[in-house]
């Protein structure tokens, strides 16, 4: 082997322990960084809460700390605010109890919640959080999406701005009804594919060429564990070749996952051949070990009591879903999600 590939592996691996470490450090620093935030914002809120600070005096805490620390940064009479508020949001019995129940915890683990999962996300994305939710479900919901996608806050912030909870929330109901198979949390109804910058009246040919330059955004929005394999991938059935639309693999599932798009409201006819190429798929790309193929339609949109109907009958895998090119008022989708949320609840007493 030459000697300077020889060298150049050892170098690489140097460099991998080297930021390995560096990687370990920063973990730990922030673990303590948001433990301090923490504990500092418990002290403030137990003073203010009854009675003994006021503002003046919070105030005069950050005028402090800057005199005897002046090269730390984030302790601000705002910033002592937010270490309370982040203190009061995740130490609340209501927000506990949550934990407990979705986590399945007992009482005495509750702090493994702070120590462990808190602590492994960044301050800055923390007060997106804190700011841009309101309830223990949803928080909880960005806390883990933050760690299991590993999310830089750019990434998360994205992620809040278009409703990703109350999506996937709403895509839930939907998977319910179809497959008890499908996971949760994994689809979203509708995408928001606002990155792509379609123009009014682009044809699927244009769709999907603007999906595949900007696949890593595509990959954040339909989820973690995707890997791509190819675009027009090639089916041959008796003498016939077919062309497949976005062909993916999902780890986590360990399964194909075929996207087919469509620019126009979803058509029962739209289905049958999914399940074509499911089926191409199960019985000639598809390998032992892996578990039978899943097919997402992506239309344009979609008449509910439509898609059922073609459902109804159908034994593969199949999301039916929408998707925007512009961004959707979380408004509108919270709503969505508290009349089925109320849809739910009134079938269930009844």
């Amino acid at each position: 082997m030459n000697l300077n590939v020889i060298k150049n592996k050892d170098f690489e691996q140097i460099l991998r322990l080297i930021l390995d470490a560096r990687s370990r450090t920063y973990a730990k620093a922030n673990a303590e960084m948001i433990m301090l935030y923490y504990n500092v914002g418990k002290v403030v809120s137990g003073k203010v809460n009854i009675g003994n600070w006021g503002e003046n005096t919070v105030q005069e805490l950050a005028n402090f700390i800057a005199s005897k620390l002046p090269e730390l940064t984030g302790f601000t009479r705002r910033g002592l605010y937010r270490m309370k508020q982040f203190y009061e949001t995740y130490s609340n019995k209501q927000f506990v109890s949550t934990v407990l129940t979705l986590l399945q915890l007992k009482e005495n683990e509750a702090t493994t919640f702070v120590t462990t999962v808190l602590s492994q996300i960044q301050w800055s994305a923390h007060l997106h959080i804190l700011n841009k939710t309101k309830t223990a479900e949803e928080k909880i919901f960005y806390l883990n999406l933050t760690i299991e996608q590993n999310l830089s806050v750019r990434d998360l912030e994205r992620q809040l701005n278009t409703a990703v909870y109350e999506r996937t929330m709403l895509s839930n109901n939907q998977l319910s009804k179809i497959s008890t198979r499908l996971p949760q949390n994994i689809f979203k109804d509708p995408f928001v594919f606002e990155f792509l910058n379609l123009p009014e009246g682009h044809s699927e040919n244009e769709f999907e060429k603007a999906i595949i330059l900007n696949l890593q955004k595509f990959i954040l929005e339909v989820g973690k564990g995707f890997a791509y394999m190819g675009n027009q991938y090639r089916l041959q059935v008796g003498n016939n070749d077919y062309r497949t639309d976005l062909l993916f693999y999902h780890r986590d599932i360990q399964c194909l996952v075929l996207f087919e798009l469509k620019i126009q409201d979803f058509e029962p006819e739209f289905l049958g051949k999914l399940n074509f190429y499911l089926e191409a798929l199960d019985r000639d790309v598809k390998r032992p070990s892996e578990n039978p193929s899943i097919g997402i339609l992506l239309c344009k949109g979609k008449d509910t009591e439509v898609v059922e109907y073609a459902m109804a009958r159908s034994s593969s895998p199949a999301i039916i879903a929408d998707y925007e090119t512009k961004l959707i008022s979380k408004q509108l989708l919270t709503n969505k999600l508290q009349q089925l949320s109320e849809l739910l609840t009134n079938n269930n007493e009844i």
